[in-house]
């Protein structure tokens, strides 16, 4: 098999095993994505019949997962096969980055209606609504494709999936900011916000302590997903940005290129880790995969992202 230019830089034996071990993470993430989003999308559109918040919200972010994982084929083989910045390329990088950005922000948008229904109940009539939420994703979604195609557009570097050294310094930074530090603030800020509302209400006598504690749990689970898939991209774009504008070493630009196609496998498993949470988000999945209970059951079990607000 034939290594690209991608893979023929300094230590060819280094980056051959790098570029071996991404296609064989984007393998996996490519079957397990395809499997549980392919899931994701039956319940949603068969098994669930009422529009909530939040209905609306994964529904955007299974659609931004699926065209990520559509992406994965073509990126496999720009890596083996073609280098250059074609118009598959092109494309493929447009289609990534787009998605990519829709699925960060439906996370940080699910998170911040989480906490508007749990520490403001009674202003979340005003501020939520599934027309409302649409509204919303559809900017999302316009706002991702403008960006996106601006950005690939005006990129100057020769290889596909290469960082542009020409972008203005202030320009990358305000990428980062839009792109990680607004919603990874935003997310944080939520989640610990609702986890500690949730955590006053916790009484020992209090039939709703173990839905309250179930909730907890499911916060705790979808921030450290967020975390663990990017903030090792934020933390390898930042790396780089410092590298390029202190004049780092031929050694340091090795290491990071070496380090950023594992960042991007990282982030990419987000559209796998984003299928698992959708089971523990919505009660409706519940319903719709596990056994039918009796009625009296159903009303006994509490959704544990319902909870009152004490």
């Amino acid at each position: 098999m034939n290594v690209s230019s991608n893979c023929s830089i300094r230590s060819p034996e280094l980056y051959h095993r790098v570029c071996l071990f991404e296609l064989a993470l984007y393998k996996v993430i490519f079957f397990i994505g395809a499997l549980f989003n392919a899931l994701a999308l039956w319940v949603l559109f068969c098994k669930i019949k009422e529009w909530t918040e939040t209905r609306v919200y994964v529904i955007n972010l299974v659609f931004a997962d699926c065209f990520v994982i559509c992406t994965l084929p073509f990126r496999a083989y720009l890596l083996w096969n073609k280098s250059a910045r074609d118009v598959l390329c092109q494309f493929t990088e447009t289609m990534y980055f787009i998605n990519m950005s829709v699925s960060t922000y439906a996370i940080t948008f699910i998170s911040a209606d989480r906490y508007i229904a749990i520490k403001h109940p009674l202003k979340a009539r005003a501020f939520r609504s599934p027309s409302k939420a649409a509204l919303l994703c559809g900017l999302l979604w316009v706002s991702g494709i403008i960006g996106a195609t601006a950005q690939i557009r005006q990129s100057q570097s020769t290889l596909c999936f290469q960082k542009d050294t020409t972008v203005p310094a202030a320009l990358s930074l305000l990428s980062m900011f839009f792109i990680f530090i607004l919603p990874l603030a935003t997310l944080t800020f939520c989640s610990t916000e609702a986890i500690r509302s949730l955590k006053r209400c916790l009484n020992t006598n209090s039939p709703e302590e173990k839905p309250i504690q179930k909730a907890v749990h499911i916060i705790y689970a979808n921030l450290i997903v967020f975390l663990v898939c990017f903030l090792p991209v934020f933390f390898g774009l930042l790396a780089r940005f410092v590298t390029d504008s202190i004049g780092a070493t031929r050694f340091m630009l090795h290491v990071m290129k070496n380090i950023s196609p594992m960042t991007r496998c990282v982030a990419t498993s987000n559209c796998c880790l984003d299928s698992v949470c959708h089971y523990f988000v919505t009660k409706e999945f519940h319903e719709a995969l596990l056994p039918s209970k009796t009625s009296s059951e159903k009303t006994d079990q509490l959704h544990p992202l319902q909870t009152h607000t004490c």
